[in-house]
């Protein structure tokens, strides 16, 4: 009985999943775009413009309120469709199963549609999913964003990964305002929060004879188990 579970014991630790790292991440409250957690760069796209780093009150950030960094210069309605926002860009190198997460504020008259999108040579981007925002009445609140990147080819163990999030025509054909009652303009902003890219180590596989000296292991720890019952 005791080999049986030694060797179960042994080959279940061996698959246990690694825990999720923190590759980078940007809270913006030193008001730059200097990564604040790991190693990355942040830039604006498109002809967007930074509008300040303003209050990060509601956000996830746990220092509180914190600062956001804010957008504007959206494209004239109608064009220029899923070209302008902003990126982030890390080596997933040695990762897997990497996240893409962030807290999100729209202005009552920026667009309300988000594109999210990823490229491993900064040219090419494959989109990931469009977040729709719908204020509620008087007020702007954070809305918290995440995609998850397992399966998508490329992204694991990559030297550079780059995400955009951009703004992107609404069902009806054009930039859709973030509330019921305003008009979009190319003056609204976009505030983002707790910028975050993560990911799992990725483990090595053991050779086939790594394998064969753990059993071996294992089955020295059995005989000795045995003599001692003996």
């Amino acid at each position: 009985m005791s080999k049986p579970l030694f060797a179960s014991a042994a080959l279940l630790a061996l698959a246990l999943p690694a825990h999720a790292v923190t590759l980078a991440q940007w809270n913006f409250n030193d008001n730059n775009l200097v990564v604040d957690l790991g190693t990355g760069t942040a830039a604006l796209v498109g002809g967007t413009t930074t509008s300040g780093f303003n209050s990060g009150a509601g956000s996830s950030d746990p220092v509180q309120p914190g600062t956001g960094w804010s957008i504007s210069t959206f494209a004239a309605q109608g064009t220029a469709d899923a070209t302008r926002g902003a990126s982030f860009t890390v080596s997933t190198a040695g990762y897997e199963n990497i996240g893409f997460s962030y807290d999100m504020r729209h202005s009552n008259t920026a667009p309300g549609s988000e594109l999210v999108q990823v490229s491993v040579d900064g040219l090419n981007f494959l989109s990931l999913g469009t977040f729709t925002t719908v204020n509620p009445s008087g007020s702007t609140p954070f809305f918290a964003r995440s995609v998850d990147l397992s399966g998508i080819p490329g992204a694991d163990d990559a030297d550079t990964l780059t995400f955009r999030v951009v703004a992107t025509f609404g069902p009806g054909g054009s930039y859709e305002s973030s509330a019921i009652g305003s008009n979009y303009g190319t003056s609204g902003t976009w505030r983002f929060d707790m910028v975050t890219i993560s990911g799992d180590v990725i483990s090595a596989v053991p050779e086939p004879s790594s394998y064969a000296m753990l059993l071996a292991g294992l089955a020295a720890v059995g005989f000795m188990a045995r003599r001692r019952r003996g």
